[in-house]
Protein backbone atom coordinates (compact mmCIF):
# COMPACT_ATOMS: atom_id res chain seq x y z
CA UNK A 1 0.00 0.00 0.00
CA UNK A 2 1.31 3.54 -0.81
CA UNK A 3 2.98 5.42 2.15
CA UNK A 4 0.41 8.58 3.02
CA UNK A 5 0.66 11.43 4.97
CA UNK A 6 -1.90 13.34 7.39
CA UNK A 7 -2.46 16.96 5.82
CA UNK A 8 -0.65 18.92 8.42
CA UNK A 9 2.74 16.79 6.87
CA UNK A 10 1.94 16.50 3.44
CA UNK A 11 1.25 20.75 3.63
CA UNK A 12 4.75 20.79 5.30
CA UNK A 13 6.40 18.28 2.67
CA UNK A 14 4.76 20.01 -0.18
CA UNK A 15 4.93 24.26 1.15
CA UNK A 16 1.61 24.42 0.05
CA UNK A 17 -0.66 25.55 3.41
CA UNK A 18 -3.82 23.30 4.71
CA UNK A 19 -6.08 25.84 3.94
CA UNK A 20 -4.59 25.66 -0.06
CA UNK A 21 -4.67 22.20 -0.28
CA UNK A 22 -8.34 22.39 0.96
CA UNK A 23 -9.18 24.47 -1.68
CA UNK A 24 -7.29 22.41 -4.16
CA UNK A 25 -9.34 19.46 -3.50
CA UNK A 26 -13.17 21.55 -3.62
CA UNK A 27 -11.93 22.47 -6.86
CA UNK A 28 -10.84 18.93 -7.72
CA UNK A 29 -7.39 19.89 -8.43
CA UNK A 30 -5.66 17.52 -6.39
CA UNK A 31 -7.71 15.31 -4.26
CA UNK A 32 -6.65 13.55 -1.57
CA UNK A 33 -6.11 10.13 -1.85
CA UNK A 34 -7.98 9.17 1.25
CA UNK A 35 -10.69 10.91 3.34
CA UNK A 36 -12.29 9.77 6.06
CA UNK A 37 -16.09 9.13 6.00
CA UNK A 38 -16.43 9.94 9.90
CA UNK A 39 -13.96 12.24 10.70
CA UNK A 40 -13.69 14.14 7.17
CA UNK A 41 -9.45 14.14 7.52
CA UNK A 42 -8.00 14.05 4.44
CA UNK A 43 -4.47 12.03 3.49
CA UNK A 44 -2.30 12.41 0.32
CA UNK A 45 -0.20 9.95 -0.87
CA UNK A 46 3.55 10.34 -1.40
CA UNK A 47 3.49 9.77 -4.44
CA UNK A 48 1.11 13.10 -5.21
CA UNK A 49 4.51 14.72 -3.71
CA UNK A 50 5.65 15.51 -6.87
CA UNK A 51 2.61 16.79 -8.37
CA UNK A 52 2.10 19.41 -5.83
CA UNK A 53 5.41 20.57 -6.03
CA UNK A 54 4.60 21.20 -9.90
CA UNK A 55 1.29 22.69 -9.53
CA UNK A 56 3.37 25.05 -6.81
CA UNK A 57 5.67 26.18 -9.61
CA UNK A 58 2.77 26.90 -11.81
CA UNK A 59 1.05 28.76 -9.37
CA UNK A 60 4.15 31.03 -8.97
CA UNK A 61 4.06 31.70 -12.51
CA UNK A 62 0.25 32.95 -11.84
CA UNK A 63 -1.10 30.25 -13.96
CA UNK A 64 -4.70 29.62 -13.55
CA UNK A 65 -5.75 27.03 -11.92
CA UNK A 66 -8.22 26.05 -14.48
CA UNK A 67 -4.71 25.83 -16.95
CA UNK A 68 -3.12 23.91 -14.37
CA UNK A 69 -5.42 21.62 -14.79
CA UNK A 70 -5.44 20.87 -18.53
CA UNK A 71 -1.80 20.53 -18.32
CA UNK A 72 -1.96 18.10 -15.32
CA UNK A 73 -4.88 16.21 -17.70
CA UNK A 74 -2.92 16.57 -20.98
CA UNK A 75 -3.26 13.20 -23.32
CA UNK A 76 0.33 13.35 -24.49
CA UNK A 77 3.58 15.22 -23.70
CA UNK A 78 2.83 17.52 -26.71
CA UNK A 79 -0.23 18.92 -25.84
CA UNK A 80 1.07 19.66 -21.90
CA UNK A 81 4.26 21.49 -23.86
CA UNK A 82 1.95 23.69 -25.89
CA UNK A 83 0.21 24.30 -22.78
CA UNK A 84 3.32 25.54 -21.04
CA UNK A 85 4.68 27.16 -23.48
CA UNK A 86 1.24 29.55 -24.22
CA UNK A 87 1.34 30.57 -20.76
CA UNK A 88 4.79 31.56 -20.49
CA UNK A 89 4.41 33.73 -23.50
CA UNK A 90 1.75 35.11 -22.33
CA UNK A 91 4.41 35.96 -19.32
CA UNK A 92 7.42 37.35 -21.38
CA UNK A 93 4.49 39.57 -22.90
CA UNK A 94 3.47 40.86 -19.87
CA UNK A 95 7.27 41.14 -18.32
CA UNK A 96 8.17 43.21 -21.45
CA UNK A 97 5.58 45.45 -20.74
CA UNK A 98 6.05 45.97 -17.32
CA UNK A 99 9.72 46.55 -18.01
CA UNK A 100 8.94 49.20 -20.80
CA UNK A 101 6.51 51.03 -18.60
CA UNK A 102 9.17 50.95 -15.47
CA UNK A 103 11.48 52.18 -17.90
CA UNK A 104 9.20 55.12 -18.42
CA UNK A 105 8.07 55.97 -15.45
CA UNK A 106 11.85 55.86 -13.77
CA UNK A 107 12.34 58.53 -16.89
CA UNK A 108 9.26 61.16 -16.07
CA UNK A 109 10.19 60.41 -12.50
CA UNK A 110 13.76 61.97 -12.86
CA UNK A 111 12.52 64.88 -15.37
CA UNK A 112 14.52 62.64 -18.41
CA UNK A 113 11.27 61.69 -20.25
CA UNK A 114 10.04 65.69 -20.17
CA UNK A 115 10.11 65.82 -24.49
CA UNK A 116 12.56 68.45 -25.52
CA UNK A 117 11.87 67.57 -29.51
CA UNK A 118 10.91 71.25 -30.94
CA UNK A 119 7.67 72.22 -31.74
CA UNK A 120 6.58 73.36 -35.38
CA UNK A 121 3.78 74.81 -37.01
CA UNK A 122 3.63 73.92 -40.80
CA UNK A 123 0.52 73.80 -43.44
CA UNK A 124 -0.27 70.50 -44.81
CA UNK A 125 -1.24 70.76 -48.61
CA UNK A 126 -4.12 67.94 -49.70
CA UNK A 127 -3.33 65.02 -51.00
CA UNK A 128 -5.29 61.60 -52.43
CA UNK A 129 -4.35 58.64 -50.85
CA UNK A 130 -5.22 55.08 -50.44
CA UNK A 131 -7.30 54.60 -46.79
CA UNK A 132 -8.84 52.65 -44.62
CA UNK A 133 -11.27 53.60 -42.13
CA UNK A 134 -12.96 51.81 -39.10
CA UNK A 135 -14.38 52.32 -35.49
CA UNK A 136 -11.66 51.00 -33.12
CA UNK A 137 -10.99 50.22 -29.17
CA UNK A 138 -8.09 52.39 -27.97
CA UNK A 139 -6.67 49.21 -26.80
CA UNK A 140 -6.84 47.11 -30.57
CA UNK A 141 -5.15 50.42 -31.92
CA UNK A 142 -1.83 49.74 -32.62
CA UNK A 143 -2.84 45.82 -33.43
CA UNK A 144 -5.22 47.53 -36.18
CA UNK A 145 -2.68 50.47 -37.39
CA UNK A 146 0.01 47.58 -38.20
CA UNK A 147 -2.57 45.31 -40.50
CA UNK A 148 -4.16 48.47 -42.05
CA UNK A 149 -0.58 49.75 -43.12
CA UNK A 150 0.84 46.62 -44.62
CA UNK A 151 -3.00 46.04 -46.40
CA UNK A 152 -2.33 49.39 -47.95
CA UNK A 153 1.25 48.99 -48.99
CA UNK A 154 0.63 45.73 -50.62
CA UNK A 155 -2.48 46.89 -52.37
CA UNK A 156 -0.67 49.67 -53.70
CA UNK A 157 2.02 47.56 -54.88
CA UNK A 158 -0.23 44.78 -56.35
CA UNK A 159 -1.86 48.16 -58.46
CA UNK A 160 1.43 49.72 -59.14
CA UNK A 161 0.19 53.00 -57.75
CA UNK A 162 3.13 54.81 -56.54
CA UNK A 163 3.86 56.30 -53.46
CA UNK A 164 4.38 59.69 -52.50
CA UNK A 165 4.87 60.10 -48.79
CA UNK A 166 5.14 58.31 -45.50
CA UNK A 167 1.92 56.88 -44.49
CA UNK A 168 -0.34 58.75 -41.57
CA UNK A 169 -2.89 58.80 -39.31
CA UNK A 170 -6.18 60.30 -38.75
CA UNK A 171 -8.08 60.01 -35.34
CA UNK A 172 -11.27 61.13 -34.02
CA UNK A 173 -11.59 62.71 -30.94
CA UNK A 174 -14.12 60.13 -29.20
CA UNK A 175 -10.78 57.63 -29.97
CA UNK A 176 -9.21 59.32 -27.21
CA UNK A 177 -12.36 60.58 -24.45
CA UNK A 178 -14.15 57.72 -25.00
CA UNK A 179 -11.78 54.65 -25.86
CA UNK A 180 -13.34 53.90 -29.12
CA UNK A 181 -13.87 56.01 -32.18
CA UNK A 182 -13.03 56.39 -35.69
CA UNK A 183 -9.51 56.07 -36.99
CA UNK A 184 -7.94 56.56 -40.49
CA UNK A 185 -4.82 55.03 -41.92
CA UNK A 186 -3.32 56.20 -45.37
CA UNK A 187 -0.36 56.34 -47.43
CA UNK A 188 -0.53 59.52 -50.10
CA UNK A 189 -0.03 58.05 -53.91
CA UNK A 190 -0.22 59.51 -57.32
CA UNK A 191 -3.66 58.67 -58.54
CA UNK A 192 -6.65 57.11 -57.20
CA UNK A 193 -6.91 53.32 -56.85
CA UNK A 194 -9.43 50.80 -57.84
CA UNK A 195 -11.11 49.95 -54.34
CA UNK A 196 -9.97 46.67 -52.86
CA UNK A 197 -10.60 45.11 -49.59
CA UNK A 198 -11.07 47.66 -47.26
CA UNK A 199 -8.74 50.27 -48.84
CA UNK A 200 -10.30 52.88 -50.59
CA UNK A 201 -9.04 56.37 -52.36
CA UNK A 202 -9.21 59.51 -50.03
CA UNK A 203 -8.57 63.15 -50.10
CA UNK A 204 -6.74 63.65 -47.16
CA UNK A 205 -7.97 67.42 -46.30
CA UNK A 206 -5.37 70.22 -45.98
CA UNK A 207 -4.94 71.68 -42.41
CA UNK A 208 -2.58 73.97 -40.41
CA UNK A 209 -0.83 71.66 -37.89
CA UNK A 210 1.43 72.60 -34.64
CA UNK A 211 3.79 69.10 -34.56
CA UNK A 212 5.98 67.25 -32.66
CA UNK A 213 8.00 64.18 -33.65
CA UNK A 214 8.34 61.39 -31.14
CA UNK A 215 11.15 58.80 -31.22
CA UNK A 216 10.92 55.00 -30.13
CA UNK A 217 8.50 53.04 -29.37
CA UNK A 218 4.57 54.40 -28.62
CA UNK A 219 4.58 53.35 -25.18
CA UNK A 220 5.61 56.48 -24.46
CA UNK A 221 4.24 59.04 -27.12
CA UNK A 222 1.73 60.63 -24.27
CA UNK A 223 4.93 62.32 -23.55
CA UNK A 224 4.80 64.06 -26.55
CA UNK A 225 1.52 64.24 -26.93
CA UNK A 226 1.22 66.18 -23.51
CA UNK A 227 3.75 68.73 -24.98
CA UNK A 228 2.27 69.47 -27.85
CA UNK A 229 -1.47 69.93 -26.48
CA UNK A 230 0.81 71.92 -23.51
CA UNK A 231 2.19 74.36 -26.51
CA UNK A 232 -0.88 74.40 -28.47
CA UNK A 233 -3.20 75.56 -24.96
CA UNK A 234 -0.18 78.35 -24.19
CA UNK A 235 -0.50 79.93 -27.67
CA UNK A 236 -3.94 80.10 -27.93
CA UNK A 237 -3.72 78.10 -30.98
CA UNK A 238 -6.42 75.47 -31.22
CA UNK A 239 -9.16 74.83 -33.29
CA UNK A 240 -11.96 71.71 -33.32
CA UNK A 241 -10.84 68.48 -35.53
CA UNK A 242 -9.29 65.16 -35.64
CA UNK A 243 -5.21 64.45 -34.30
CA UNK A 244 -2.99 63.38 -37.20
CA UNK A 245 -0.03 61.11 -37.08
CA UNK A 246 2.45 60.56 -40.13
CA UNK A 247 4.63 57.75 -39.34
CA UNK A 248 7.65 58.79 -40.72
CA UNK A 249 9.61 55.93 -40.29
CA UNK A 250 7.16 52.98 -39.17
CA UNK A 251 6.63 49.33 -39.00
CA UNK A 252 7.02 48.84 -42.16
CA UNK A 253 10.12 50.29 -42.63
CA UNK A 254 12.10 48.61 -39.09
CA UNK A 255 10.73 45.94 -36.78
CA UNK A 256 12.87 48.08 -34.20
CA UNK A 257 10.59 49.90 -32.39
CA UNK A 258 13.78 52.51 -31.07
CA UNK A 259 13.96 53.48 -34.30
CA UNK A 260 10.49 54.45 -35.15
CA UNK A 261 10.01 58.34 -35.82
CA UNK A 262 6.33 59.77 -35.50
CA UNK A 263 5.20 63.08 -36.48
CA UNK A 264 2.19 63.96 -34.09
CA UNK A 265 -0.29 66.74 -35.38
CA UNK A 266 -2.62 68.93 -33.46
CA UNK A 267 -4.82 70.98 -35.76
CA UNK A 268 -4.52 74.84 -35.23
CA UNK A 269 -5.16 78.29 -36.86
CA UNK A 270 -1.58 79.13 -37.89
CA UNK A 271 -0.89 82.66 -36.70
CA UNK A 272 3.33 82.71 -37.41
CA UNK A 273 4.39 84.20 -40.73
Amino acid sequence: MQPSLAIGDFARATHLSVKTLRHYHETGLLAPAEVDAQTGYRRYGTDQIPTAQVIRRFRALDMPLEEIRAVLTARDPETRNELIAAHLGRLESSLARTQSAVASLRGLLQHSARSSARIEQRSVDATMAASISEVVDVRDALSWYQGAVAELYATLTAQHVPITGPAGGIFSNALFSDARGEATIFVPCGTALRPMGRVRSLEVPQIELATIEHVGPHTDIDLAYGALATYVAQHALAIEGPIREYYLVGPHETADATLWRTEIGWPIFQTAV
